[in-house]
């Protein structure tokens, strides 16, 4: 044995701390990407010991958004290590989106790297349990989107993994009030969602220019949906929102399509015409044999200063809505300017205000749609006769 290739006690025992110190930084998970460092490859060397250890972190960006987060954790498990960070080459790029896919379709193990394959993500498989929301209504400006926002949050602080889809193809608005500040990443044919107040997010506003009109036909639409749906990094959420456009044309018919296990959430106001406009929503829902499990009554009413309730928008309408539906009024949102205010700014009511009427209202929404549990009814496109 040549002398050059002896090693002291103390390095042998260098070897190893590296090795145990390796292994267990390894474990962190992302917290966008839900899996541990080790899985996605995004933990190099790791050398030197105590406050002289260097960690090298591999992301596909550098401006990872949870880059912070990361470094945090590793120092908490490493104090006074030294982290250094380099993007992905294009080797590991690839290496990280076979990974993801393979995830996706559910047959991706820890180290896996290599599957190329364009599965069915398996949380659109009837047995996932990943429960779809969709939350539609019959016109505009009846507060569709704020609900969708606040409820996906609401979910989240409860201790579900949620996500949310846009799908207000030419309305979209989810980006600005859910506070999401960074873009999501794309991966040559797959979309790291953004990750707000621990929702996940992706929308057609990352994509176009915010002042310029979305002027598509139906077969684009058709495919931007599909795309936004099996393309995006969704992992198997316990829930998915899907934020969908006012009244019932191409997008909805497309959503019925490709999420036929979609459950419909119908949001309406206390007046007449606008329960009568929702009314058309579910009806066509039905027709496309989709569940319509409940009704969102929003604005219900006003708590002026002096402690009263003024319904501004008249009474009743939800709870007119659901019994003609033969379904639930499952929760009545109250009008408060703070709400408004908040999607305005990307700071949702349920994250600065948690205990306003709002606020309390969308938790109790959240604890009632979970509660539900998942409608359990699929389309069959085959019967056998």
């Amino acid at each position: 044995m040549r002398a050059g290739n002896l090693k002291t006690p103390s390095q042998r025992n260098e070897v190893t701390v590296n090795a145990a110190l390796h292994h267990e930084l390894a474990t962190i998970v992302e917290p966008q990407l839900v899996r541990t460092l080790g899985e996605l490859g995004f933990l190099g060397e790791v050398t030197g010991t105590g406050a002289s250890a260097h960690v090298e972190l591999i992301l596909p960006v550098t401006s990872w958004p949870n880059l912070a987060l990361l470094k945090t954790a590793i120092e908490e498990r490493s104090p006074g290590a030294v982290v250094d960070v380099r993007s992905m080459n294009e080797e590991e790029l690839l290496g990280l989106r076979n990974f993801l896919r393979g995830a996706m379709a559910g047959d991706a193990g820890p180290g896996q790297h290599d599957h190329g394959g364009d599965s069915t993500p398996k949380f659109l498989d009837k047995l996932s349990k990943t429960r779809i929301l969709g939350i539609s209504s019959g016109k505009g400006g009846v507060g569709k989107s704020s609900v969708t926002v606040n409820l996906a949050i609401a979910l989240a602080q409860s201790g579900f993994d949620v996500g949310v889809l846009d799908a207000d193809v030419y309305g979209f608005s989810l980006p600005k009030m859910l506070g999401a500040v960074n873009d999501p990443i794309v991966l040559g044919d797959t979309v790291i969602p953004t990750l707000a107040h621990g929702v996940r997010c992706v929308s057609m506003g990352y994509f176009v220019p915010d002042e310029q009109p979305v002027i598509w036909r139906g077969p684009m639409l058709h495919k931007a949906i599909q795309q936004l749906v099996t393309e995006a990094w969704w992992d198997e959420p316990d829930f998915l929102l899907i934020d969908m456009p006012p009244g019932t044309g191409d997008v909805a018919l497309t959503l019925s399509e490709v999420l036929p296990r979609i459950e419909m959430y119908v949001v309406t106001t206390p007046q007449a015409a606008a329960q009568r406009v929702a009314q058309r929503s579910a009806y066509a829902a039905r027709k496309l044999k989709l569940s319509v499990r409940g009704v969102i009554e929003n604005m219900s009413w006003f708590t002026g200063d002096d402690a009263k309730r003024y319904e501004i928008f008249g009474a009743g309408g939800g709870a007119k809505l659901a019994k003609e539906l033969g379904i639930a009024l499952l929760g009545q949102i109250p009008l408060e300017a703070k709400l408004r205010e908040g999607g305005d700014v990307g700071e949702p009511i349920v994250v600065t205000d948690p205990g306003s009427e709002v606020a309390q209202a969308f938790a109790a929404l959240a604890k009632t749609v979970a509660a539900q549990g998942p409608a359990r009814v699929y389309r069959q496109e085959l019967k056998l006769m």
